[in-house]
């Protein structure tokens, strides 16, 4: 296909175009997501990339937002290439981005107001400015009443409602939209369709991009791409579409549209009746079942009869209880309240063989990618204890039946969608259920692939008389049902045939009744309704968007800074609006520090005193019962009962009882007398090479402690002591507590670890939730991003800071003797530094778990080792000297170890914060250096 039949009917090289493709070529990983993309998008029309999912819809939207870096050929976008830096800053403010996933651009813990008033900011409106757009944007959704509830707390079709006030609060000329309704139940997405074509009304010159999985959506744009695999397989009008491959819908023009070795064997779904009236026999009955998480009811009283092999649908919204309630049917959540029956019996999820009965297919598909097909098709035969002798016949039947045979050596995540989603249906028929419970099978799966599922199910139910319950979004699918239940906020509406309830309100299609039902639904709640239709006044189209020209210059529409303080503050705030309410971070991040300093204040400590000995004397005198008071009296010792035999001392020093035991001769006072060589014995405890010379050291020094004095006491006092006598003193610790000298060293340990992580964190934990593509599609630098995010953070960790520093003086007790001003102004320098380490380190990782096992790894280890907490770092040579010298704990331990035990001054420690100072900008530069305001 040309790129000229890649254009609208009508159109000539002369019309406008908002965004033009051409030879794009995308890999994620070996994966290629798009190949050779040839492609016009016409300007002021409303446009569909219609298409499963993985064929690359999703990434085609993200090149044409910027939010991707384009790999290979060139894009286009309002006029400009986008792969020029400048392009995408300046005409960032006119193109507005939504990306997959319901609320997946929003702050879960800020409210609706303030998610649209944060993407307000961003785009530089005044307060005034912002309170009126918003304001307007929220009554023409109908979430005005819903301005104070959390995003996280709102249901999908209101996420998808704030996600749009969002994206519109800047008055975009391209609004790119990537599959804004999957799960949502149809009467929000009524809603939210008829609120784009108010916004289509109110700005004529509007672009709009849309990626749909639903087909009855696709059939009111004006335009539609066709997508399979990276590639476009058609362009053209709904109508065009259906012309062009004679058929009457666009999900049979779509197939037709597919290559012939896709179509190859593909017939159209005949739906076999199952004849209720014939059959009585209930295969699974829930009565009453409800589930209560705290305080939410997510499944409120269900009831319903499933008949044996009938296919029952279960039809609603994300969120809405779906697949708790089939979790309680499966015995994989045990009911607040109610019962499950399954063939007459109530399920008991423990016995074996009532499991046994029921195949369960969840929405990830339970396969082991590390093992081939065959692998996991015999691993699920074998949990479920098949005989061995028919282990190897089922799996062949299981792979013949879903035409499985030629991939049985090939891992899961090696093949296509549709031959995974035949994989996990076989495995979950593998031990022959007469129950088969599929949650969302379909979600993702293109047409065809859909269409073999369907067969394969009718086949089970029809031939095996197998019981089938289904959830799924696709009305079309559950008219394909025997009976359906409608479900909405964790009731069941009604249960009925497909068209029986459609006839039951007087209408057409099961979508139709669907909306009707809901609407009663919402009505009766009337308390608490999850829904407000969207307003017909004209609020919407004179308030937020004025209509505006396409071509209405960038830079008087939004001026564009290298750096803003107010998109920088915004930032801030919001980081501490999520961090305030999220108590249980805040509270880590304060008291974190804290628990842990008790831990290794106390754990860390190299006093080796109060051992534990014991005495095998085998002198029995004055003299050496004397000598073992001595021992026993240091503070170093306490005493346990003698020893007995050599043999003893071998039991007591393996079981922990002694550490050091000590062997008095026979004739020792006698000896000793005489002026003779005494020899004591001492067994020391060694498995602790360091502490066993520390005990060797106690022990020499309390026995020529006591031989000294017994030479004062002895009559020959004098006669042959020297005139020299040493005495020593030591400086700033004259106990020479290790308590003294560890506290102050734990604090610089803990600002550089914990701040770090948290810093770490807040970065990567918008990669993991998706929320940093808004740093890829507004105006905010990454420079303002980070200073934004790391702002929150110095605050904690010098409130941190200061609990510690009472911790140490109040409770420790450990003296304080130097400037406080000058360990602040350090403990300043200190946390932004750490936080700058913790930003630089969420450039490399993109999990949690990453972050927090990365940042623990990069700061603990060099500030344990190489920045002189128990060796100088003068003392150190090679690598380690070069980290000791350039790690900014080597700094932060001078000063804090300074201003607690050498009463340093102000002036004294200025030269520590001159390293400091210069880690701070050198850290800030390469993290935003690494941090890419692109996907890649």
């Amino acid at each position: 296909m040309t790129p000229e039949s890649r254009k609208p009917s009508g159109w000539s090289n002369s019309a406008p175009i908002v965004a033009s493709l051409r030879g794009i070529h995308l890999s994620h990983g070996k994966a290629q997501a798009l190949k050779n993309i040839d492609l016009d998008f016409p300007a002021g029309r409303l446009v569909g990339l219609i298409g499963p999912d993985g064929i690359g819809k999703s990434s085609l939207l993200s090149l044409i937002a910027g939010a991707h870096v384009v790999q290979a050929g060139r894009i286009e976008v309002l006029g400009g290439d986008m792969t020029s830096a400048a392009h995408r800053r300046a005409n960032c403010p006119r193109i507005a981005y939504m990306p997959q996933g319901l609320g997946k651009n929003l702050y879960p813990t800020l409210s609706v107001f303030e998610n649209v008033d944060f993407f307000a900011q961003l785009f530089g409106h005044s307060r005034t400015e912002r309170e009126r757009r918003i304001s307007t944007l929220l009554a023409g959704t109908g979430l005005s009443p819903f301005a104070n509830r959390h995003a996280g707390k709102l249901s999908g079709g209101m996420k998808q409602k704030l996600g749009l006030c969002c994206a519109l609060i800047h008055d975009p000329d391209l609004l790119i939209l990537d599959e804004p309704t999957t799960g949502v139940d149809p009467l929000s997405r009524r809603q939210f369709w008829r609120l784009i074509d108010e916004v289509r009304g109110a700005r004529v010159n509007m672009s709009v991009i849309v990626a749909t999985a639903y087909m009855e959506e696709a059939a009111r744009f004006d335009w539609l791409v066709a997508m399979d695999e990276g590639q476009v397989l058609a362009t053209g009008s709904p109508e065009e579409l259906k012309a062009r491959t004679g058929e009457a819908s666009l999900d049979d023009a779509f197939i037709a549209l597919l290559p012939d070795e896709k179509r190859q064997g593909h017939r159209k779904i005949v739906a076999v009746p199952h004849g209720l009236a014939r059959s009585e026999d209930v295969a699974i009955e829930a009565d009453g079942l409800t589930m209560r998480f705290g305080d939410f009811v997510a499944v409120d009283h269900v009831s319903f009869a499933i008949q044996r092999g009938e296919i029952f649908g279960f039809v609603g919204s994300n969120g809405c209880g779906k697949t708790t309630t089939m979790k309680m049917l499966t015995g994989l959540l045990p009911p607040s309240e109610g019962t499950a029956r399954l063939f007459g019996q109530e399920f008991d999820p423990s016995d074996l063989q009532a499991r046994r009965r029921v195949g369960y297919m969840s929405q990830s598909f339970p396969l082991y990618g590390e093992l081939t097909v065959r692998q996991n098709l015999i691993l699920h035969a074998r949990l479920f204890q098949l005989p061995k002798n028919t282990i190897a016949e089922r799996t062949a039947e299981v792979a013949k039946r879903f035409d499985l045979t030629a991939v049985m050596d090939i891992t899961p995540d090696a093949l296509p969608l549709g031959i995974r989603q035949r994989l996990s249906l076989a495995v979950a028929v593998i031990h022959e259920p007469e129950m088969l419970i599929l949650d969302e099978p379909t979600s993702g799966v293109d047409p065809i692939a859909r269409d073999v599922l369907w067969e394969n199910l009718i086949e089970l139910a029809r031939r095996d008389n197998v019981t089938i319950f289904i959830s799924t979004h696709f009305m079309n699918e559950a008219e394909r049902c025997d009976r359906v239940a409608l479900m909405h906020a964790g009731r069941v509406i009604t249960t009925d045939a497909p068209m029986a309830i459609a006839s039951a309100r007087s209408v057409d299609t099961l979508e139709d009744a669907f909306i009707l039902y809901l609407e009663d639904a919402i009505r009766e709640i009337g308390s608490s309704p999850e829904f407000i239709p969207v307003s017909h006044h004209s609020d919407i189209v004179d308030g937020a968007m004025p209509s505006a020209p396409a071509t209405t210059p960038p830079a008087k529409r939004h001026p564009e800074h290298i750096f803003d303080v107010s998109r920088m503050t915004s930032c801030m705030r919001r980081e501490t609006l999520e961090l305030v309410r999220d108590p249980l971070r805040a509270t880590l991040a304060v008291l974190g520090s804290l628990i842990l300093m008790i831990v290794m204040g106390y754990g860390i400590n190299f006093d080796v005193d109060r051992l534990t000995f014991a005495a095998m004397d085998n002198d029995h005198t004055t003299i050496s019962q004397n000598y073992v008071s001595t021992v026993a009296g240091s503070r170093y010792f306490r005493e346990r009962r003698p020893i007995t035999n050599y043999a003893d001392i071998d039991r007591r020093m393996r079981n922990g009882d002694i550490s050091l035991a000590i062997q008095i001769p026979t004739h020792f006072a006698s000896d000793l007398k005489r002026g003779r060589n005494v020899e004591i014995g001492a067994w020391i405890d060694g498995s602790m090479p360091e502490r066993g010379e520390t005990i060797q050291g106690y022990v020499e020094g309390v026995t020529a402690d006591w031989l000294a004095q017994e030479a004062r006491l002895s009559p020959d006092d004098g006669k042959d002591a020297g005139t020299f006598h040493f005495e020593t003193r030591f400086r700033y610790n004259p106990s020479v507590k290790s308590l003294v000298a560890m506290v102050p060293a734990v604090i610089p340990l803990l600002l550089i670890m914990i701040p770090a992580m948290l810093a770490a964190l807040s970065v990567v934990r918008e990669k993991e939730l998706g929320s940093i593509i808004n740093l890829y599609v507004t105006p905010v630098t990454r420079l303002e991003f980070l200073l934004g995010k790391q702002m929150p953070y110095i605050v904690l960790s010098m409130l941190s800071f200061l609990l510690l520093m009472a911790f140490a003086v109040f409770i420790f007790g450990i003296p304080f003797n130097g400037s406080f001003l000058g360990l602040l102004v350090g403990a300043l320098l200190y946390v932004m530094v750490s936080t700058s380490m913790g930003l630089m380190i969420s450039a490399f990782v993109k999990s949690q778990v990453a972050a927090i096992f990365g940042s623990a790894l990069v700061t603990m280890l060099p500030a344990v080792q190489f920045s002189g907490m128990i060796d100088p770092v003068s003392s150190l040579s090679g690598p380690g000297a070069v980290v000791g010298r350039i790690f900014p704990t080597t700094y932060f331990m001078v000063i804090a170890r300074g201003t607690f035990s050498k009463a340093l001054g102000f002036l004294d420690l200025l030269p520590a914060f001159v390293p400091l100072l210069i880690a701070i900008p050198t850290l800030l530069t390469i993290s935003t250096l690494l941090l890419k305001k692109q996907e890649r």
